[in-house]
């Protein structure tokens, strides 16, 4: 069995959203070196925004009238999926793993596998089982998504993270995304909300859950803010990276 004696833990909200993505690259460039540990991270957002996957297309994944009227952002994360909404009531967590130390984080697929089945356990003593992992990384409930997922692999080192809906306003992602012309079989063209679900939890136990199944009981208790800040300066907070496709 993998186990992980020397995870960090991190329960941290920055200010703003392009930051708590920004910090997410940061940190799987702090693992990246020859000292860094692996960290478990979350966070749960303060207001709605949207959020680009590394490679989706700005003009047809988001409905931008609406975004700007509402004065909700759209801003671009570094790994992979789909676009999503999110805001209060979701719960953000980042695994910030080796590569090297385990034959399991080889392939994209592998580390799908390996991370959602650790995730699914973590949660169904909590609902009393009925979880299923469906798509390419989606956790479902009764067939309903609460948990999308990405990652993003670098020399040595990944992130791998995703949202749970908890206690998610599902009309406010209705009104601002379209329904997805790429989606996983599973999913048969439903409407935003026929096809998600809130878990109906508190998220500090789905944080517990996790860190218990990670074994990520070392306190993280700094972060290297100007990485953080360069980073938005540079890349999450420019319009070339977020209308880049």
């Amino acid at each position: 069995m993998l186990t992980f004696s020397v995870m960090k833990y991190l329960d941290l909200t920055l200010s703003t959203a392009n930051e708590n993505l920004a910090l997410d690259e940061a940190l799987l460039d702090l693992c990246a070196e020859a000292s860094g540990k692996e960290i478990l991270r979350v966070w749960e957002p303060r207001e709605y925004f949207v959020v680009l996957g590394y490679s989706s297309r700005i003009r047809s994944e988001v409905n931008l009238s609406s975004c700007h009227a509402a004065r909700i952002p759209v801003l671009r994360r570094c790994s992979g999926g789909g676009t999503v909404l999110q805001g209060p009531g979701c719960l953000n967590y980042s695994l910030i793993l080796r590569i090297a130390d385990s034959s399991r984080f080889q392939s994209i697929a592998e580390t799908n596998r390996f991370i959602m089945g650790k995730v699914q356990a973590a949660l169904q003593p909590l609902i009393g089982g009925g979880i299923a992992i469906q798509g390419i990384s989606d956790l479902t409930l009764g067939g309903a998504k609460f948990c999308g997922n990405a990652q993003r692999r670098k020399k040595g080192s990944l992130l791998f993270h995703g949202v749970f809906l908890f206690h998610m306003d599902l009309d406010v992602i209705e009104q601002h995304l379209p329904v997805p012309l790429k989606q996983p079989r599973y999913r048969q063209n439903r409407q935003h909300k026929d096809f998600l679900v809130n878990l109906n939890l508190p998220a500090a136990a789905i944080k517990q859950a996790l860190r218990r199944q990670w074994n990520a009981n070392e306190e993280m208790s700094a972060i290297r803010h100007a990485d953080v800040e360069r980073l938005v300066k540079n890349q999450y907070a420019t319009p070339e990276w977020i209308a880049k496709f």
